[in-house]
């Protein structure tokens, strides 16, 4: 008979514990903190990141646009200005991404015979391929291209996946002006 009565005890025992531990919520806080630290940090680098690319695409979009009215206005013909004094130009207009912008640019300005027309895509193929980019001033009346390709590095890998076209990771931005030069 004695064996029979403490065995139910043990299970009360026993049952009390686990609805004890069950019911504690000490360090609750610090568990679920950690399974969404890591996601929400994440979330939060990418959406710096992406401010990051938004300002640097704006800034390359204006420095372009600027940097073409040289061409455009008959300065850079006047000037016998080159690939290379074009890029400086339009790296001088990038405001604080200027001193990684003669690494990271490459620049493409050339005369088209109609605005429809399709030059050559240098990112074809997963690569970066410069081979097929001219620079030209032109003469007053031309029909002028001006691109320019801007290599910006990606930290946030998910980031990465859904902005490149290369097959290095990292985001390509470009800025594209059309027009006609001024008589």
């Amino acid at each position: 008979m004695l064996m029979q009565s403490r065995q139910p005890r043990v299970r009360k025992r026993r049952h009390g514990f686990l609805a004890r531990l069950l019911a504690a919520r000490d360090g609750s806080a610090a568990v679920e903190f950690g399974m969404v630290a890591l996601p929400f940090c994440m979330m939060m680098f990418a959406i710096l990141e992406l401010g990051v690319v938004f300002v640097t695409d704006s800034v390359l979009e204006n420095a372009t646009i600027e940097t073409g009215r040289l061409v455009r206005t008959g300065q850079a013909s006047a000037q016998n200005m080159t690939a290379t004094q074009f890029k400086t130009s339009l790296c001088s207009r990038m405001s604080i991404f200027a001193p990684d912008c003669a690494a990271r640019a490459t620049i493409d300005v050339r005369i088209i015979p109609q605005f429809a027309v399709t030059p050559p895509d240098p990112m074809a193929g997963g690569t970066f391929d410069a081979g097929a980019l001219t620079y030209s001033n032109g003469n007053p009346g031309d029909l002028v291209l001006v691109r320019v390709w801007y290599r910006q590095p990606l930290l946030t890998t998910f980031l990465a996946q859904g902005l490149s076209r290369l097959n290095d990771g990292s985001a390509i931005l470009t800025a594209t002006t059309a027009f006609r030069n001024e008589p």
